[in-house]
């Protein structure tokens, strides 16, 4: 993550419907070119007395290869794949800082600014994804935590609304190898 991510507003109904496009697409693609493979590879290489198990997993993993090939190659950088480009960026975002929560904790108790900014940007982005995958028992757990940020926020003067992540947070604030 070389980037700094920023939360975008997003439609939860419309994401859910684009991403449940995207995955209809992806599944389609493998099923093709999995079952495809599969044909293919026992008619050329298997025996017409059966015993084919072989050439037919070659066909499926040739065709697990194969999609993700189309999906990396074209199908990622599509219009109808945005949603869910987005959706993987978060999660990402989000896991970066998951990674570290032990340390952005111990930092959020010492009042340090980095570590309030990327706490108060987990939660933001927590609540979005809860939002945007309708999980509304984990949305009401969090709230009581973002609420209670706010006021180390305002005594240290940082605004409330930090909707992005500077990766060089995450690096300020990794433990040195070595230490715990």
């Amino acid at each position: 993550m070389s980037d700094i991510f920023t939360l975008e507003p997003r439609d939860p109904e419309q994401y859910r419907r684009d991403t449940r496009k995207s995955n209809l697409v992806l599944m389609l693609t493998f099923a093709v070119l999995g079952m495809a493979l599969a044909t293919l590879s026992v008619r050329l290489f298997g025996s017409p007395e059966g015993g084919n198990f072989i050439w037919n997993l070659a066909g499926v993993i040739a065709g697990v290869l194969a999609t993700t090939a189309v999906f990396k190659g074209y199908y990622w950088h599509q219009p109808w794949m945005e949603s869910a480009r987005y959706g993987w960026q978060l999660k990402r975002n989000l896991m970066s800082v998951t990674n570290i929560l032990h340390a952005v904790q111990a930092g959020v108790e010492q009042d340090n600014p980095t570590a309030l900014r990327v706490m108060r940007f987990y939660h933001l982005g927590l609540e979005q994804m809860y939002r945007l995958e309708n999980n509304q028992s984990e949305l009401s757990d969090l709230q009581a935590d973002s609420r209670a940020l706010l006021p180390r926020l305002e005594a240290q003067g940082i605004a409330p609304e930090q909707t992005s992540l500077d990766p060089s947070w995450i690096a300020q604030l990794k433990p040195k190898k070595g230490k715990k």
